[in-house]
């Protein structure tokens, strides 16, 4: 028991290695919006397909915790251009004070769960099937909104939903984290998923914003 508490105290170290990658990901993606600037529209297509492949290919290389600090960062950057004509879009529409006030919203939520996840005792590692039942379910109703767009009453459950889910992640990996600690080869792969969870707890709260914003 004692060795096993030791290790994982050791595995903890690299702890604030996941969250300077985490930081320095989320600035490669804002390199990555600014740039979205100057790309032309038909670019987004092959750019979004592109980096749903690379997520795929991250998905199946998870358990061999094969990501490479390059393939972290070049996914953040191509998520971040991709990102861009969706806060473009909102920029316009209502503004820039919602977007930084969304921004803000998603980076004090994000900072709080963490905070909760890593000093709790509590372990909700039990969450991860039911964030991922949950997960493809918003996936699903992504795709069926391609086809049939949900009414705003809609889009806006289905955001609220998808800052549930999110949190949750948010919850599910920093508490994974403290539970077994991070491997030095795991850095990238536990950065990843952090990316992933803040910048989609963004997305869906600005869309909440954007929607209760259009109705004024």
């Amino acid at each position: 028991m004692y060795a096993q508490s030791q290790q994982t105290v050791n595995r903890n170290g690299y702890l604030p290695s996941v969250l300077r990658t985490f930081a320095l990901s989320l600035g490669i993606a804002f390199i990555g919006t600014m740039v979205g600037v100057f790309v032309p529209p038909a670019m987004f297509l092959p750019l979004v397909i592109l980096e749903v492949g690379m997520l795929i290919f991250a998905f199946f290389l998870r358990r061999k915790k094969a990501i490479s600090y390059p393939f972290l960062f070049a996914f953040t950057f191509i998520s971040g251009i991709t990102t861009y004509p969706i806060v473009s879009h909102y920029l316009t529409t209502i503004g820039p004070n919602p977007v930084l006030l969304a921004l803000a919203t998603t980076t004090t939520v994000f900072t709080g769960i963490a905070i909760y996840a890593s000093k709790t005792k509590r372990d909700f590692t039990f969450l991860g099937g039911m964030l991922m039942a949950a997960l493809l379910a918003l996936i699903a109703i992504s795709i069926f909104n391609i086809f049939w767009p949900l009414s705003s009453t809609g889009m806006l459950a289905f955001s609220f939903v998808g800052v549930l889910v999110f949190s949750g992640y948010v919850l599910f990996d920093f508490n994974r984290m403290k539970q077994y600690g991070v491997s030095a080869e795991e850095v990238p792969l536990m950065a990843l998923n952090l990316y992933l969870d803040f910048i989609n707890l963004f997305i869906n709260i600005l869309r909440i914003f954007g929607i209760l914003g259009s109705r004024d």
